[in-house]
């Protein structure tokens, strides 16, 4: 990251900038940074001004307490100050939920593209959102950053000998490292449903994006995103999981965005 902006409450925001023309603002999920989302500049640079940061709490950028989703809304609005004073937004998983409650918000948003947000659209979703909210929030509290990393992949669904196989590996220590910042992503997921009132407030075209190798409820939540923004749209990309080819996801992207110059 070679640029640094500042927040509304004096947080230092940390992002890079590739390309010429409209602005695009990257967002990226839980455990994860700028640098994660960051392969999807190349191929959009050509035709936009592709901006990636480093959320709060995370990479480069600072974590002022005490923490509030409507601060991340202020580091958005003060990214898209500093890229001209209008932007269009992409975020994947809760990263999508992001960039959905800025444009709820009413910051000067063009277009909103989402990939995966994962709202829960099966029954019991809101009661394992709580519980995981709980132990999250026990783990982090005791300073047990290695059970709270364990407890989002325990979410994410992946299996117990990959998560154990993660705690043995070099990456593991990064991981604790960002482990805090998954109370962020927790909250900008709300009860982890749909939130149906603030989507449909949303008035500028949001596009919906889900794998088609996903999992059915991921492309079912997808779904309910589009259908309930006033101007949604949904789409599938074939082949795709969650873990998305910035090769395969950039073309959608781009038409969409350029819809709207």
């Amino acid at each position: 990251m070679d640029k640094k902006t500042i927040s509304h409450d004096g947080t230092s925001l940390a992002y890079q900038r590739t390309g010429q023309g409209p602005a695009v603002i990257l967002v990226s999920g839980a455990m994860s940074t700028g640098a994660t989302v960051a392969p999807l500049a190349g191929p959009l640079s050509g035709r936009f001004s592709v901006v990636s940061y480093d959320r709060r709490g995370r990479g480069e950028s600072g974590d002022t307490q005490p923490y509030a989703v409507a601060r991340e809304v202020e580091d958005l609005a003060a990214l898209i100050d500093a890229v001209g004073g209008e932007a269009s937004l992409y975020g994947i998983s809760s990263g999508g939920a992001l960039v959905l409650e800025a444009a709820a918000s009413g910051l000067p948003v063009r277009r909103v593209a989402v990939y995966e947000v994962p709202f829960a659209v099966y029954e019991g979703g809101a009661k394992e959102r709580a519980e995981y909210t709980e132990r999250l929030d026990e783990a982090l509290g005791q300073g047990r950053r290695g059970d709270a990393v364990e407890l989002f992949l325990r979410l994410t669904g992946l299996a117990e000998e990959m998560i154990q196989g993660a705690r043995n590996s070099p990456m593991w220590s990064g991981m604790e490292a960002i482990a805090p910042s998954l109370a962020y992503d927790n909250a900008v997921m709300g009860d982890g449903l749909v939130p149906r009132d603030r989507l449909a407030g949303i008035d500028v075209p949001v596009l919906s994006l889900a794998g088609s190798a996903s999992p059915a409820w991921m492309r079912e939540a997808a779904r309910a995103v589009a259908e309930t923004a006033p101007q949604g749209t949904y789409r599938i990309l074939e082949g795709q999981t969650h873990m998305v080819d910035p090769n395969v996801l950039a073309p959608a992207l781009a038409e969409f965005f350029q819809m709207g110059t």
